[in-house]
């Protein structure tokens, strides 16, 4: 009779367990589902159907786990956050977001020597508090960070010519710049795109030529009037953080990161000074 009673403590023990551990993962899904309603409203996101939705909702809960997962371990100098691309794998965040073509050619010419060699640099520098970075702009769902990036720059090298800070077309480079390796939200180069500037006698305005965050027909009527454009462009001697501290201390800079990785879709949200090095603005 006393073993009886021990297995039956065992069992109850066991069933306790299980329904604790049951009601832990209930409670843990509702939280889960009523942060994700509460991320669809932050985001305006409406899906097609309850079946997009709950494929999503899975997506979410995965990214989520994984950031909480990422914080926890509290070993890097950065945490990560949750943002508007929270519902995508990272599959479809490369499809939409990485698209400059890195292309390497083994003819290509780069300049023997670096025109800024010999600058001096400051021990900061923020081309936003200068004036020459215009406010922060989304691609969306269209893979043209090569054309960003250029206008950047070009905004950029335009304000210290003139003193006047012109937010420019990236919609002109995606729709007009298709004769080569640039291809609008299949992708480019940065190269490219300045080469375009340059035989096209500048860049018309934001305003002139608005952002659709999609591939369309080259538009002359609105590509015709142009406000700024450059004369030339260099590459940064590759693999030199000295050369690119040195450049980003005469203007700022056009660049290209690869964002692949799984930590890029997540807002990094706090960081360590320890163990980091000086960080500057490019632009």
């Amino acid at each position: 009779m006393a073993m009886d009673g021990k297995i039956l403590h065992v069992l109850i023990a066991v069933l306790g367990l299980w329904a604790c551990q049951a009601w832990s993962r209930t409670l843990h899904e509702a939280s889960m589902l009523e942060q994700h309603e509460k991320w669809m409203v932050q985001f305006g996101r409406v899906y097609a159907d309850e079946a997009e939705k709950e494929r999503r909702f899975a997506i979410f809960k995965t990214n989520v786990e994984y950031i909480e997962m990422f914080n926890r371990d509290g070993t890097k100098t950065y945490q990560l956050g949750i943002n508007g691309f929270a519902d995508l794998t990272n599959e479809e965040f490369r499809a939409t977001r990485n698209g400059y073509k890195h292309i390497f050619h083994p003819g290509s010419s780069r300049t023997s020597s670096f025109r800024h060699e010999n600058t001096s640099v400051p021990s900061s520098m923020d081309w936003r508090q200068k004036g020459a970075v215009t406010p922060i702009k989304d691609q969306g769902q269209c893979g043209c960070c090569w054309a960003f990036s250029a206008v950047a720059a070009t905004e950029g090298i335009h304000q210290l010519s003139t003193g006047k800070l012109i937010s420019l077309s990236e919609q002109e480079l995606v729709d007009c710049d298709t004769g080569g390796e640039d291809q609008g939200c299949e992708g480019g180069l940065m190269d490219n795109a300045f080469k375009f500037i340059i035989h096209n006698h500048g860049l018309t305005t934001e305003a002139k030529y608005p952002y659709q965050a999609a591939d369309s027909t080259c538009n002359a009527d609105k590509a015709s009037s142009h406000v700024a454009t450059i004369t030339g462009y260099e590459d940064v001697p590759a693999n030199s953080e000295s050369a690119l501290l040195k450049a980003v201390a005469n203007q700022p800079v056009s660049v290209a990161i690869d964002a692949s990785g799984t930590n890029f879709q997540s807002i990094p949200v706090v960081y360590s000074q320890e163990n980091v090095e000086p960080s500057w603005i490019m632009g």
